[in-house]
């Protein structure tokens, strides 16, 4: 089978979608860090569709600051690669072709650097997961310990981090007098534009404060909210897409049909037409970014966890089972919803969720869900706990969820068989369940120890202590499916 190309897409067929814009003359204008699957289906495939309805020089410069497993399976195949959409029994396919260049960083952190100095750029957007910024989850604040923190001080022309790079960016932009460009943060971070401004700013202020202050006055950082569920491709979807285009696509992802993108209309300089193509423009996120990630991701990571826990692989095996669909139908109505403040109908949203968990074509794994939870929970469940708690609000079946987190960061399944941890954390996770085998209450104050997931407050909240001690006994005692029954009925 011939792979996918820029000239082999020609005789594609008119079911699959391609561009429409005039590829060969589309000019470089953003730099994104982060070429993993959920950029690919979003940010990529909204700028793809941007520039049919309206070209310019906004081509993609994407930047791995990992591994070039990315580059090796897109260059290729001229940067091309399939989105697949499904849902139910339907999916449609569409060739996009926004990448224009791949940088991988370990090998050429200085042409980074240039890509980002380069006045042609507009735009440097980011989707390096939560555990990408180098910052402490519960306070926001940028680690000044964290080893490529420290090595990107020491060496600022070769950058090992997202921060370190950003910055090193934006001082060459500075000193060769190029225009400010838009930092557009695209990942699951509580405001997360202003968070990645506190970030790129406390960096910049170890480096050199005139540079600080640059940034501080010239550059924009939009909080945004993205939303698009977006699972791992398996071999079986690289031949299944291959299979149906007629070439071989090395780097195809799969998503569902639904995607949001919400953005603060605050930008230094020219972007894509997004809003033309279903991105909401809007003047405050706080409260749809909110929205999402207490209701949406919040009910992922329970979901991961218990559904985990319980033996199911995949969230749509786990939304089969009656008592979870009526947990979590509880725990969105009872507990989240109450601390939102969303100019949306809530209670249609949260059926829409409860449908997109349970879409059967997204094989979307528990485990993928699951990985680095000590980034993840501040954001999408204490968040809400905390409010609840200030409000006298329920907080049991939330309680529920982050007592899942503790039993699976535990180390062992429910067959006593040790768990993968990928986790910032992990060694930190042996040691406590080392320290405190099976005993829920020891467990409980083993994990709330970790202040960079948890604070100052909460391990000191009685009624937090007691609900998560209770819920981890029944977890121990009786189970994943015993314990989310009995929640769903209480």
């Amino acid at each position: 089978m011939d792979r996918l190309s820029e000239a082999a897409v020609e005789g594609l067929g008119s079911e699959v979608g391609r561009w429409r814009y005039a590829r060969a003359e589309l000019a470089v204008g953003i730099v994104h860090f982060g070429l993993g699957a959920f950029a690919r289906a979003h940010l990529l495939a909204f700028t793809d569709d941007a520039l049919d309805q309206a070209f310019g020089p906004f081509g993609v410069c994407g930047v791995s600051l990992r591994s070039p497993g990315v580059r090796g399976r897109l260059l290729p195949q001229d940067g091309l690669y399939t989105v697949a959409e499904r849902s139910g029994e339907a999916e449609r396919l569409r060739v996009i072709g926004c990448i224009r260049e791949i940088l991988v960083d370990p090998e050429a952190p200085a042409a980074v650097v240039r890509r980002i100095a380069d006045s042609a750029i507009s735009v440097v957007s980011l989707t390096v997961t939560e555990k990408g910024y180098c910052h402490d989850p519960a306070t926001g604040r940028l680690q000044t310990r964290h080893p490529d923190i420290r090595h990107d001080l020491e060496h600022p022309d070769c950058p090992r981090s997202s921060i370190g790079a950003l910055v090193a960016g934006l001082d060459a932009r500075r000193r060769a007098g190029a225009p400010p460009p838009t930092v557009l943060c695209c990942d699951n971070l509580p405001s997360n534009g202003t968070t990645l401004r506190g970030l790129a700013l406390a960096f910049a202020a170890l480096r050199d404060d005139p540079l600080a202050a640059w940034i501080e006055a010239k550059v924009a950082f939009p909080c945004t909210m993205v939303d698009r569920i977006v699972p791992a491709a398996t071999p079986a979807d690289v031949e299944g897409i291959s299979g149906r285009l007629g070439l071989r696509d090395e780097a195809p992802v799969v998503c569902e049909a639904f995607r949001q993108w919400v953005i603060e209309d605050r930008f230094a300089g020219p972007r894509p037409a997004w809003e033309r193509v279903g991105a909401e423009l809007v003047g405050d996120v706080a409260p749809y970014e909110e929205m999402k990630l207490r209701l949406l991701n919040g009910s992922h990571s329970a979901l991961a966890y218990l559904g985990w826990l319980a033996g199911f692989e995949h969230v749509f095996e786990v939304m089969r089972e009656g008592a979870f669909v009526a947990f979590l139908g509880r725990m969105m109505a009872e507990e989240i919803a109450p601390s939102l403040r969303v100019p949306a109908d809530l209670a249609s949203y949260q059926r829409t969720l409860l449908e997109r968990f349970a879409n059967p074509a997204l094989a979307h794994r528990t485990a993928q869900i699951a990985m680095d939870g000590s980034q993840k929970l501040p954001q999408r469940l204490l968040g809400t706990v905390r409010d609840q708690l200030r409000a006298g609000g329920p907080i049991r079946l939330l309680c529920l969820a982050i007592a899942g987190w503790m039993r699976y960061a535990a180390g062992n399944d429910e067959a006593g068989r040790p768990i993968a941890l990928p986790d910032p954390l992990a060694p930190r996770f042996r040691e406590i369940a080392a320290r405190a085998g099976r005993e829920p209450a020891a467990l409980v104050q083993g994990f709330l120890s970790l202040r960079d997931v948890f604070g100052d407050d909460l391990p000191h909240n009685e009624r937090l202590v007691s609900e998560l001690t209770g819920w981890l006994a029944a977890l121990l005692g009786r189970g994943a499916r015993a314990a989310v029954r009995e929640a769903a009925d209480s």
